[in-house]
């Protein structure tokens, strides 16, 4: 118990507040901690109202205050490595920092550093940059990390998810009719639904 704590209080942020960034802060809402987000594209006034968040501007801005900080980032050339030692300087000292969306938005050793110092008191994710992890891997013997193998969408439920939406698109596609917004990544060569809330054209 002696790393034990209740998140009641604890700021919260998360970096990235796309569709599962969202679903993250919808569960975190009733255990009474105060909610932040980052993402590019601010979400509607009415979500920040329901949801009792707090919009920041700029990553540095928002790991400045949260005691937890959630990736929910996606990867590409701007985002690989971002979370580095300058970067993790920034946060709390003593803030705890948790990664399921990529492994490779973390410089694999400035996280063990941080760990080690005590920058961090804690790292827990199921991705791992490389994945699957050689034996050697540092996060396999940081200090105070919780980490998983990236297994969750192995599950029977997340199986039959995937297969109703694969049938979904399928079904649109044929039919002619619109898919929903929210699986399309790409429409007619250009960024579209999710992809364009998520990525940026370089």
């Amino acid at each position: 118990m002696a790393r034990s704590y209740d998140v009641e209080g604890m700021h919260f942020g998360t970096l990235g507040a796309g569709r599962i960034g969202q679903a993250v802060l919808r569960r975190l809402k009733p255990f009474a901690m105060p909610l932040h987000y980052y993402d590019p594209h601010r979400l509607p006034v009415a979500l920040e109202k329901e949801l009792g968040l707090t919009y920041h501007d700029s990553p540095g801005s928002l790991v400045r205050v949260c005691d937890v900080v959630n990736l929910q980032t996606p990867l590409y050339p701007a985002t690989q490595g971002f979370v580095n030692d300058a970067f993790l300087a920034q946060f709390k000292r003593g803030a705890y920092l948790i990664n399921t969306a990529r492994g490779a938005l973390c410089d694999r050793d400035a996280i063990s550093r941080a760990l080690s110092s005590g920058q961090l008191a804690g790292y827990g994710g199921d991705v791992w940059f490389p994945q699957p992890a050689p034996g050697d891997h540092p996060w396999r013997t940081m200090p105070h990390h919780g980490m998983t193998p990236h297994i969750a969408g192995s599950s029977l439920s997340a199986q039959a998810r995937y297969a109703a939406g694969t049938l979904e698109i399928l079904q649109n596609f044929f039919d002619g009719t619109p898919i929903r917004k929210e699986y399309l990544i790409v429409d007619g060569g250009g960024l579209a639904g999710i992809g364009a809330n998520s990525y940026k054209l370089e």
